[in-house]
This record gives C-alpha cells, sequence and structure tokens, in this order.
C-alpha cells in the first residue's frame, strides 16, 4: 500500500473541492495518509502543475489530474 496522496489545487476551485471529496473519501477508508498543497503558495508546484489542477501524486509520482476517479485511486492504493 502507498504511503502518502498529495491533493495540489488552489482555494476556489471547483474541481479541487470534488477532487478533496473522493481523496478523503478512498484514504480514509484504505488508512492512507494524504496531504494537500496550495499550487498558488509554492511556485515550483506552479510551474509544474498549474494547467492541470487539481493533480493527484501517490508517493510524489502523478497519479492524475483534473477528475479523480475514486475506482481508479483506489485501485492505486491497494
Amino acid at each position: 500500500m502507498s504511503g502518502l496522496v498529495t491533493l495540489i489545487g488552489k482555494p476556489g476551485c471547483h474541481l479541487c473541492e470534488d477532487a478533496e471529496k473522493v481523496v478523503s473519501k478512498v484514504c480514509g477508508e484504505l488508512g492512507v495518509r494524504w496531504e494537500q498543497k496550495d499550487i498558488t503558495q509554492d511556485e515550483e508546484l506552479h510551474r509544474a502543475y498549474w494547467e492541470q489542477i487539481p493533480v493527484v501524486l501517490i508517493d510524489g509520482r502523478q497519479h492524475t489530474f483534473w477528475r479523480v476517479d475514486e475506482s481508479r485511486l483506489r485501485a492505486a492504493l491497494a
């Protein structure tokens, strides 16, 4: 099982809010740690992911962007 899921987004982003619900649910059910990072507060993340937010990383590697599919995230974390 993976160690850390990172959700990269920004305030006021409805897709980011949707992604947060999915990540929170799946990680909570599977007991996987997760964190959120605000792209507006990190220049490196801003350069790397600005046009893709929300972005989900699993252990530092990009898993998906824009829309988070619950079953795909669950499978990747299993």
